[in-house]
């Protein structure tokens, strides 16, 4: 089991990022918390990580501390909760809300998440609430703090149209549909914003304002 990589951030594109270690670039899929504090390319990172192994793969998914992977293998343990959906969770709600919506019976925010539906909110309930109580949440993240030079051309200007292309890649990634991905970013001035901080503000509307 791979349990942590450290080494230098070389690529990044949301959810994907890739990480090398001595030469050897590792692929890792990361949910948008994670990306969030993520450092520029060419600076050195660690990550806590989980190896899926499939007939077909071997997937390496990355976090930013023990909490939130701890929570990823929780929420995976879930009846109907697969990977892509568990990051598309992680994304969309961050931690502390995620347990309050546990704690609250709070269906009506779960099921705006893609791919979670009543049924698959009302398991998350009831088979979260116990294991819940065994992690220790960190609070969440106040407010992302830029350091990303994603999408900025050589004469320092934000490409809009590449930090727009980027965001809808990385929503339809987490399973939300091409239109609703453009709905999202459309809702918002993005000048002058990186695709991350773009498909933050997408995400937090999307999951109010369904």
């Amino acid at each position: 089991m791979i349990g942590r990589i450290a080494g230098i951030l070389i690529e990044k594109q949301p959810p994907e990022l890739m990480v090398d270690v001595n030469g050897v670039g590792y692929e890792i899929t990361a949910p948008m918390t994670t990306f969030y504090r993520l450092p520029v390319v060419n600076e050195n990172v660690a990550l806590y990580t989980h190896l899926t192994i499939r007939d077909d793969a071997h997937l390496l998914y990355g976090f930013h501390d023990k909490t939130e992977r701890a929570l990823f293998r929780a929420l995976i343990k879930v009846n109907g909760v697969g990977p892509k959906m568990a990051l598309a969770i992680l994304s969309g709600i961050e931690s502390d809300e995620f347990v309050r919506c546990v704690e609250s019976n709070d269906i009506a925010t779960l099921v705006r998440v893609p791919g979670v539906g009543k049924k698959t909110a009302e398991r998350l309930i009831i088979e979260m609430r116990d294991k819940l109580k065994q992690l220790a949440i960190e609070p969440a993240l106040a407010s992302f703090q830029g350091g990303d030079s994603e999408g900025v051309s050589e004469s320092g200007h934000v490409n809009e149209r590449n930090v727009r292309a980027d965001a809808e890649s990385a929503l339809m990634a987490l399973g939300y549909k091409p239109a609703e991905a453009s709905k999202a970013i459309n809702a918002f001035d993005i000048a002058g914003l990186s695709s991350e901080q773009v498909i933050r503000m997408a995400l937090k509307g999307m999951v109010k304002s369904k």
